[in-house]
């Protein structure tokens, strides 16, 4: 009779589900699951904090497509992660939280982190469950795989006792689930198909809208959609990230990366949530046709009418509306009604991503990055990070392969300061190097996790966009209440002035460098680049500029006369 532990039952059915990797911070009350995780051949990623964890297994997930475990400790190790548990959940991304617990003998006697984790847990994941039999370990770890990966992906939660974790139980004993799992996309209505497909072969100007809603339904059949773009020069919105290179090197063809819901008059959405990102949906015409497709039927018609509703998967509706407009018209030969699509890359930048002035506008600062990617790294991870920061970085991104550029700040969420954990995790699914853009408010939150790539051996350059200030706040406070700026001054807003950052690298041998002339930001970028460590390039930018994010975001809060 062979007796195993919970940890090693752990190990064993992560691995039956397809999990890779698993991003920790170590606690004794779950080390036997990084034993049986090891065993079990899971590569175990730890981190210099838990809510890093969650941001790196979800930055793994929107990269490569499959789900990731992250395991923490009892008591504050679960509580730091609600943050990456709520941006998961907003973002539609499957990971698989294991959280340790008190032994179920001592709950409610003080003892060491006796805490009421799995009710804060509950607030901010899908599913969630307490397992109470080490004997249901596998059980249980099959059903939060079940629930994160249904057609509406999302976190799960499994809280585990330590005394569960520790216990041997016979192994013959064990049930591992088989056949628990639905594997197929939806796909929609026929006659809504149909419906669509009339509607977009006889538009004038169609377009389509895609968010991260549809990254986890398109399966085999993101071709679909760059058919469906060119058979009908068709320019393809792409909000949220996750979705970003998915249709083809947007380099190559601007029209993947063109947003024109504004002037279309049908409107196909794919997995999106009309939420402020997309504007709720204001811009678009009112007497414009819409047609939503969502696998989750509750975002159809969120804020904006669905004329046609249909509920089934991103990549499976997009081929079907493919090939029923093939049968209704022939493809447009012409230019798209956008116009001659405009150049791709840095050619197409406007003219403030080459600005010349001292200290650098934070476009200039961008725009070199996007030279640098485009010159010698058309392969790399592209992380962006922070508010004001990523606006100017993300207007400046192409992304040539999919998966390649990745932001927790772009969410619904908008949160900021995950760029080194998100790194960490875009890194582990392809082994590629990685440039981090990030302002320096946003720079301080898990730098640490820095340290965490130097050790993983990470090829990466962070490149800071310093205007020593919260510069998203600070920016549009200036401009929105100029009285109070004037006879006050900002109002705990401000950072000291150009700290010293790059000499964080010293640390683990990278390379660090201060750079206040916008003509060395590309030489530093590519000095920095060279030396194949976790390396930082601190640069100045103004703290005056407005992006076209705050330019509207000030103006709403004017006060009114």
């Amino acid at each position: 009779m062979a007796m195993v532990d919970g940890g090693e039952l752990f190990g064993r059915a992560l691995a039956n589900e397809g999990i890779e990797k698993a991003f920790v911070l170590c606690g004794g009350h779950v080390m036997p699951i990084f034993y049986g995780m090891r065993n079990a051949g899971i590569e175990i990623i730890d981190m210099h904090h838990e809510c890093a964890a969650m941001f790196a297994a979800i930055a793994y997930t929107r990269a490569s497509g499959k789900m990731a475990a992250v395991v923490t400790t009892a008591g504050p190790g679960v509580g730091n992660t609600p943050a990456g548990m709520m941006d998961a959940e907003a973002g539609c991304i499957p990971v698989l939280h294991i959280g340790g617990a008190v032994a179920m003998n001592k709950r409610d006697a003080g003892d060491l982190q006796d805490m009421s984790t799995l009710n804060l847990m509950e607030s901010c994941s899908k599913w969630a469950r307490k397992i109470t039999s080490t004997y249901r370990i596998p059980e249980y770890v099959s059903m939060a795989a079940r629930y994160a990966q249904d057609s509406s992906p999302g976190p799960v939660y499994l809280e585990v006792p330590t005394n569960l974790v520790g216990a041997k139980v016979d192994d013959e004993k064990v049930i591992f689930p088989e056949g628990y799992r639905a594997h197929s996309i939806p796909s929609g209505d026929g006659d809504l198909i149909e419906a669509a497909a009339d509607l977009l072969a006889g538009a004038e100007r169609p377009a389509m809208i895609i968010d991260d809603g549809a990254r986890a339904t398109m399966g085999l059949d993101a071709e679909a959609v760059a058919e469906l773009s060119d058979y009908l020069k068709m320019p393809v919105g792409v909000t949220g990230i996750a979705c970003r290179g998915m249709f083809g090197n947007e380099g190559e063809n601007t029209l993947l990366n063109t947003n024109a819901i504004g002037g279309a008059d049908v409107v196909i959405s794919l997995g999106c949530k009309f939420d402020f990102r997309i504007g709720s949906g204001a811009h678009i015409p009112p007497d414009t046709k819409i047609i939503q497709v969502h696998t989750d039927s509750r975002q159809i018609g969120f804020n904006v009418r669905a004329d046609l509703g249909i509920v089934g998967g991103a990549g499976p509706v997009a081929r079907q509306v493919l090939n029923a407009v093939k049968e209704k018209r022939n493809p447009k030969a012409d230019n798209p009604w956008t116009g001659a699509p405009r150049p791709g890359g840095s050619a197409g930048l406007p003219v403030e991503y080459s600005e010349t002035k001292t200290p650098a506008h934070p476009a200039r600062c961008a725009g070199e990055v996007a030279r640098f990617v485009e010159q010698e790294g058309q392969d790399w991870n592209v992380v962006v990070d922070g508010g004001e920061a990523l606006v100017w970085m993300i207007d400046a991104t192409t992304a040539y392969r999919p998966g390649q550029i990745q932001s927790q700040s772009i969410g619904p969420n908008g949160t900021i300061g995950a760029g080194p954990a998100v790194a960490v995790g875009t890194w582990a699914a392809n082994r590629k190097p990685v440039l981090l853009y990030t302002g320096d408010g946003s720079f301080g939150f898990y730098s640490m996790e820095l340290e965490t790539a130097a050790r993983l051996g990470i090829p990466l350059v962070c490149v800071i966009s310093n205007n020593s200030s919260w510069g998203m706040i600070a920016i549009a406070e200036r401009y929105a209440r100029p009285h109070e700026y004037e006879k006050e001054g900002h109002c705990n807003v401000e950072l000291p002035h150009m700290v010293g950052y790059e000499k964080m690298a010293e640390m683990w041998g990278g390379y660090g460098e201060k750079v206040t002339d916008p003509e060395e930001i590309l030489p530093a970028i590519k000095r920095a680049a060279a030396n194949g460590k976790p390396s930082i390039v601190n640069v100045e930018v103004d703290d005056v500029s407005l992006s076209r994010f705050i330019a509207g975001y000030a103006n709403m809060l004017k006060p009114s006369s």
